[in-house]
């Protein structure tokens, strides 16, 4: 599934939130009350996400923007799509969850066709039950799910949907999906590979996002040795403001060493292009800081007000950072690469 955007909104420290609840009181009793109240609400909410979909375009669903301006979290997953693989329907849409796990996907899986029936086939009854659209990034999702399961971490516990999986294991899962894509499009066969004039295309775009609502892990990978994957960013601070120079403009500010917030995204959302923003960017040399690129195979681990950055080594791993990689292919796809935007295309 090639979805046109990618955003995850992760505020590390309950900090802001609890001064903001108690701003709102004007005698300590009442922001004792209030303190308490929230305590009560908090205990008995489900880990499990609230969840809104719609097939309408985002800059065209009233309700988005009526739910949006009215809605909290300390973890925000946004995804918005272009349809590729799957029909056009809510059980299609990101993000996908199970209990308190939640995932998008950015990309495709290569050879799909050949790929769906053996990897359905290699899942675990309840894993293939849960798939309930007709994606490849459910499926991927499932796959995401029985490799937890395998590795003895069962994403129906209660303990560890209410107290998190461990961002260790989260990446240990996301990594193992990863590998049994890879190992299922390997086992395509030949036959079926030369079906097409110009034969079957391989490769696979595997931008992952999971969340057990404390940890989350993104990746950036591509399963070729040529081809840059699609791109993704990642930029922390104190808080996310907009800017008053400029209407919808917004600036991550950073008043300290400190990172209250994290944002994920497959494009920069404060990235201006042209002479003007490079103008500014030249009296101010924080505005070229805003955004770091993660590296093209790579795992993002973000944990408390940790952001972790670990290869993807497997046989398309080149460890050399100057190794230049042809951005035609994600291009193809639909799909930006970092490239492009430094190059300023």
């Amino acid at each position: 599934m090639l979805p046109s955007d990618l955003r995850l909104f992760v505020r590390t420290s309950s900090e802001s939130v609890q001064h903001t609840v108690a701003n709102i009181s004007r005698t300590k009793q009442v922001q004792g009350d209030e303190a308490h109240a929230r305590k009560i609400l908090l205990a008995n909410l489900s880990p499990e996400p609230c969840i809104f979909t719609s097939t309408i375009p985002a800059w065209n669903c009233i309700n988005l923007l009526r739910l949006s301006s009215k809605t909290a979290s300390k973890l925000i997953f946004a995804h918005v799509r272009a349809t590729t693989e799957g029909s056009l329907s809510d059980s299609n849409c990101h993000p996908f969850h199970h209990k308190s796990l939640m995932w998008m996907h950015n990309g495709n899986i290569g050879g799909w066709k050949y790929v769906k029936r053996n990897l359905a086939i290699g899942l675990g009854g309840e894993w293939f039950s849960s798939v309930g659209g007709n994606t490849d990034s459910e499926w991927a999702f499932a796959v995401f799910l029985d490799a937890l399961d395998g590795m003895g971490y069962d994403p129906n516990s209660a303990s560890f949907n209410r107290n998190g999986f461990g961002h260790s294991v989260l990446r240990k899962a996301i990594l193992a999906t990863i590998k049994r894509i890879n190992t299922l499009i390997a086992e395509i066969p030949d036959k079926e590979r030369k079906e097409r004039d110009e034969g079957l295309d391989c490769r696979s775009l595997l931008n992952f996002a999971v969340t057990d609502g404390h940890s989350v892990v993104c990746t950036r990978y591509v399963s070729s040795m040529t081809d840059e994957a699609a791109s993704l960013y990642w930029s922390s601070g104190t808080s996310w403001q907009e800017d008053n120079s400029m209407k919808g403009r917004y600036r991550m500010e950073r008043r300290d060493k400190g990172a209250d917030i994290v944002l994920v995204a497959s494009e920069p959302l404060t990235f201006e292009r042209g002479l003007t923003w490079i103008l500014e960017a030249e009296a101010d040399e924080s505005l070229t800081d805003d955004w770091v690129i993660v590296p093209t195979n790579s795992t993002l681990t973000i944990h408390k007000q940790a952001v972790m950055i670990h290869p993807i080594i497997d046989e398309y791993y080149n460890p050399n950072p100057s190794y230049t990689r042809s951005t035609g292919f994600a291009v193809s796809k639909g799909l930006d690469t970092t490239e492009e935007k430094e190059r300023g295309e």
